[in-house]
Parts: structure tokens; sequence; C-alpha cells
């Protein structure tokens, strides 16, 4: 919604801090733009993903990197801690060198990202707004989570099974190794390597 000079943006899904309920995050590039099927950009967001993890006690139980959009599924470690603030982290350290980039490698697209704020200009790698998410308050929904985020590449048509998607946690949990990024062992439940 607009109002005026400033941009508003409403949330349906009602989110919460409190307790220690595990988050499904999702966020999508502005405008669709495939920004994410580079391994540059992917390696980005996989080092920005880990920087988080060091600054915040947060656990990483899943992921996938599509080429417009990101599952993340995370577990606080401590009661009411901000999960808004961690994704931004990570949204804000994937986006910096992504825009670096194009500045210095395709500045002719840099106008399709910039936007006017009041008197702000900005350049726009994230869809505004804090994405989609929602609290996982079941734990019988992890596993069912967990599987539809490791599935996204297969319903695109990106490979024919889950482990054949090198930028998703389902590798991981198949026990292959190196992966980009190790997850968590800390699931409630018996799933995973």
């Amino acid at each position: 919604m607009r109002i005026g000079d400033r941009s508003w943006f409403s949330k349906r899904r009602k989110r919460y801090d409190e307790g220690r309920d595990p988050r499904e995050l999702t966020f999508s590039c502005y405008c669709r733009y495939r920004f994410l099927e580079r391994d540059r950009t992917r390696e980005w967001f996989i080092s920005a993903l880990q920087a988080a993890r060091n600054r915040w006690p947060v656990d990483i139980w899943a992921y996938v990197i599509m080429p417009e959009h990101i599952h993340l599924l995370v577990n606080p470690r401590e009661p009411n801690l901000e999960l808004g603030r961690f994704a931004g982290y990570v949204k804000e350290h994937t986006a910096r060198p992504a825009i670096r980039w194009l500045r210095d490698n395709a500045p002719e697209f840099l106008q399709k990202i910039t936007v006017m704020e009041g008197n702000v200009t900005r350049r726009r790698f994230w869809q505004p707004g804090g994405g989609y998410d929602r609290n996982v308050t079941a734990e019988r929904a992890l596993q069912s989570m967990i599987e539809y985020i490791h599935q996204n590449p297969v319903r695109r048509g990106l490979c024919k099974r889950a482990i054949d998607w090198e930028w998703s946690s389902a590798r991981w949990y198949a026990g292959i190794r190196p992966v980009p990024i190790d997850m968590d062992a800390t699931l409630p439940m018996t799933y995973g390597p």
C-alpha cells in the first residue's frame, strides 16, 4: 500500500518472537528477478547466513536457494529472539556485494532496481517488507516443511531429485559432504543424518 511518499507493507500472517518457536522464512528477490541463479550470489547468501549464525543464537535446520527466492527454516536457541533482525542481516549482507557487483559489471541494470522512497534513493535486491514467514508450533510439521523446502527445485524442474540440487540442505540430510553450509543437528525429532 502506498500513502503519500511513503511505502507501507501490511502482513496478513501473524508472527511472533515470544518463546522459542522455529520459524520458516521466505524472502524473494525484487520483482522476482533471478538474482540467485548465479553461484557467486548464492555464495554471498551462504556467507551471510554463516555470519548471521555466528552472530545470533540461531540454529539452521533447512534451506534452499532458488533462482529468485530463498526458503529457510531456523530455530532460536534463546527465547524472545528477534528473528527479523537475523533475517535482515542475512538479506543485507547478501544484497550489498550483489549490488556492488552490478554497479561494477552491469551498471545498466541498476536502473531496474532503483526506487525512490520520499527523498531517499534505494537499490532493491530483495522484495521490500519482511518476507513471508511463519512460526512452527507443531513438531510434526517440521518434517513436511523440510521436505517442502527440499522439493522446491524438483517441482520447478531444476533437478530430478532433491539431492541433485547443490544449493539446499537436502544433501546434508542425505549424508553427502561437503556441503555449502552445515545444518545444526538439533531437530527435536528423528530426522537427519
